[in-house]
């Protein structure tokens, strides 16, 4: 027979040594009471120590190399009966640690669910249960020996009397003074919360009846403030020779602030810590409900509306980061402000936020919520005593029987959301299938453009620029093909736009720099070292934000021995938005070196006669837009700009080079305004590099270069 003494020796029989070490840590950090480890790694070895050592409990890991599941517990049971007895288990195996309790170990811990607390009360417990089924606990012995030291509050419950003994601790913890409480069971199960008196009530009779080794359960009840306080109850049956429950007798711990901290670090987890609003995962998991709830009830119906905010970047490069959150925040109230309170408003990061619509009774209401988003946004919202007005581009999904999985349904909703940002912004687009087919075909162009840099699948073909008043070629501008080897020659038009905004197109633009450079540079050792041809190549607004951007093409000089006073580059006008600033040290470190510089595309983007005062521009493209009408009898206002445009270079002394030219027509015409260079189809078309060392060949009195 034992008693509880201190300190306690436990002799841990377990083969993991990280267990064994974390589990002493546990007990290291008890204030009390003082625990003796001894550590045995399998069965044998524990056997050989319990032959000569009596400790005051043992726990057992029942996955051990020479004894696994039941077969330790059974051993140690037979040959060492006087030690209590813990199994230490997986949380897969949690029914095998039941298992081994009604073999005769005295309680089960789970592993990652046991904490330093709920160990000592586990060993403590164990004593006192080996004492109970003994014989050796005193008719008046209560859990006192085992738990007030836990600061738990105690109960005996005599089953045959129907009276119950509750310790001062135990009243308390509810407020109550000694003499507020009686001896019966009332006064504590009349204090359990409503809703959990049938459960607390359930659990009990399971252990009375012998259908569960023990009782534990988490409740509420009430305390004298009327506030509820959550407590966990724990209890253990003594019982007669016939095995028939005559008492029970347990503790009460308040665990009020423990669930306190778990609902909020619950809370935490699945809300967005600037808006308050659910985040993704909260989202996902009433989707998924949305979702399952769907495939049960016809009649049941909701959508997903996906929203972007439109040039979110703006202000927070303009105004800062605390503007960019005051714009969010700002937005998730009118966002709520915009449905039911039982639909959920998300925030997923960054600038997009979801609205999950349920129990729709019209599909309809899905566009009259993303209209009314629409209109809420356009009331300018004001931050650092600005107004800031918000657009957003919106995707909408209505649910389906196709759906299984909630990303699926947050995948098209995206997918719907991106459609609305390609036809303008600030408007809606309903999820269409074909979205989705586009959307693989899109990303399948994506992995096949990251392939095709590494193949050297790029090719460079050269369209001559001719001199209008000689009639001879004045040099070539470089544009890249694609050599796709499933389908062949892909053009610009259909690459370009993904390689831009998968920023594949600045290793696009180097290859290509690199590669006309070098062969451009072969042709002219062909002909007479003063023969002055020049070479445009096309660099996009991404290459002019790469800090490396002067170095690179230095260096590329350097490599293939190209002059860079033969070289032109050509950016479009979009660029001259981002970064003013940036631009005109680029442009000047590059002018210093002798390279040209072209407006690609102008007339078409953000024309201005500032961009062409403030940057060292040479020569300007006009857009192919405007010279294919020119010869037209309904052409005027293209008449007009192409006139403009030369007169306007002319003025500024920077030269003029039309595109798209195609038909004698425009060619006479623009050599009446005297533009003097032009490219087009009606000269030549791209040609592969053969074709367009032929053309030269065939042209070799050249005049001054553009």
């Amino acid at each position: 027979m034992r008693e509880w003494r201190e300190p306690v020796s436990i002799l841990l029989v377990e083969d993991s040594r990280t267990d064994a070490r974390l589990f002493q840590e546990m007990l290291a950090e008890s204030d009390s009471p003082q625990f003796i480890l001894h550590h045995a790694t399998n069965l044998a070895e524990s056997i050989g120590f319990l032959e000569q050592n009596e400790p005051d409990v043992m726990l057992l890991d029942m996955g051990l190399p020479d004894a696994t599941g039941m077969e330790g517990v059974r051993r140690l049971r037979l040959g060492f009966p006087n030690v209590p007895l813990i199994v230490w288990t997986g949380l897969a195996d949690e029914s095998a640690g039941i298992s081994a309790v009604k073999q005769g170990a005295q309680d089960y811990l789970v592993k990652g669910q046991a904490d330093r607390a709920m160990v000592v009360r586990s060993i403590r417990y164990a004593i006192e249960r080996h004492h109970n089924d003994s014989g050796t606990l005193a008719d008046g012995g209560r859990f006192s020996l085992a738990l007030e030291a836990a600061n738990d509050g105690l109960w005996d419950w005599n089953l045959a009397t129907d009276l119950m003994f509750f310790s001062t601790r135990w009243k308390a913890m509810l407020g109550l003074s000694e003499e507020a409480v009686s001896s019966s069971p009332k006064e504590w199960f009349e204090r359990v919360h409503p809703d959990d008196q049938e459960r607390l009530k359930h659990e009990l009779d399971q252990h009375l009846s012998g259908q569960a080794p023990r009782f534990e359960m988490e409740h509420r009840v009430r305390h004298t403030d009327g506030a509820y306080r959550w407590v966990v109850s724990r209890g253990l049956a003594v019982r007669d020779a016939g095995g028939k429950a005559v008492r029970v007798a347990g503790s009460q711990t308040d665990i009020t602030s423990h669930r306190l901290t778990i609902e909020r670090l619950r809370d935490d987890a699945f809300h967005d810590a600037l808006t308050g609003l659910p985040n993704r995962p909260l989202l996902l998991d009433r989707l998924g409900r949305a979702v399952k709830r769907l495939k049960r009830y016809d009649r049941y119906h909701f959508s997903l509306l996906f929203l972007d905010i439109d040039r979110f970047k703006v202000v927070n490069d303009s105004l800062g980061h605390l503007a960019g959150d005051e714009l969010l925040v700002a937005i998730a109230r009118k966002l709520t402000g915009c449905v039911r309170a039982t639909d959920t408003v998300a925030r997923l990061g960054g600038d997009e936020f979801a609205i999950l619509l349920e129990d729709l009774g019209d599909v309809n209401i899905s566009k009259s919520v993303a209209d009314r988003i629409l209109e809420q946004l356009r009331n300018p919202i004001e931050l650092e005593g600005k107004p800031v007005f918000a657009t957003a581009s919106i995707g909408i999904v209505m649910g389906s029987h196709r759906y299984d999985r909630p990303e699926d349904v947050l995948r098209d909703a995206d997918t719907a959301m991106y459609r609305a940002k390609s036809q303008g912004r600030n408007c809606y687009q309903i999820f269409q299938q074909e979205m989705h087919d586009g959307a693989l075909l899109r990303l399948e162009l994506e992995n096949d453009l990251r392939r095709a840099v590494e193949r050297y699948e790029f090719r460079v073909a050269y369209q001559p620029i001719m001199n209008l008043r000689t009639g001879n070629v004045a040099g070539f501008e470089a544009l890249v093909r694609w050599y796709r080897p499933d389908c062949g020659v892909v053009f610009p038009a259909d690459f370009l736009p993904v390689a831009e905004e998968t920023g594949v197109i600045i290793t696009v633009d180097r290859l290509v720099l690199h590669e006309a450079c070098r062969e451009f540079r072969a042709w002219q050792k062909q002909y007479p070292p003063d023969t002055p041809l020049r070479l445009s190549v096309n660099f996009s607004a991404h290459q002019f934000r790469q800090a490396d951007l002067v170095e690179v093409t230095d260096r590329i000089m350097s490599e293939t021995g190209f002059d860079p006073r033969n070289l032109a580059i050509e950016i479009t006008e979009s660029a001259y938005l981002e970064d003013p600033d940036s631009l005109t040290a680029v442009m000047k470190a590059l002018k210093d070196r002798g390279i040209h510089l072209h407006v690609d595309d102008f007339g078409v983007g953000y024309s201005s006669l500032s961009y062409l005062r403030r940057f060292p521009i040479d020569a300007v493209k006009i857009d192919r837009s405007f010279i294919n009408r020119v010869d037209q009898a309904e052409s005027s206002d293209s008449l007009e700009i192409v006139r403009a445009v030369v007169a306007l270079a002319k003025s500024l002394k920077i030269d003029v080079v039309a595109e798209g030219v195609e038909r004698e027509e425009q060619k006479k015409y623009l050599q009446d305004l005297d533009c003097p260079y032009a490219q087009g189809y009606l000269f030549a078309k791209p040609l592969d590099p053969d074709n367009a060392k032929a053309f030269l060949a065939a042209n070799l009195k050249v005049t001054q270069p553009v």
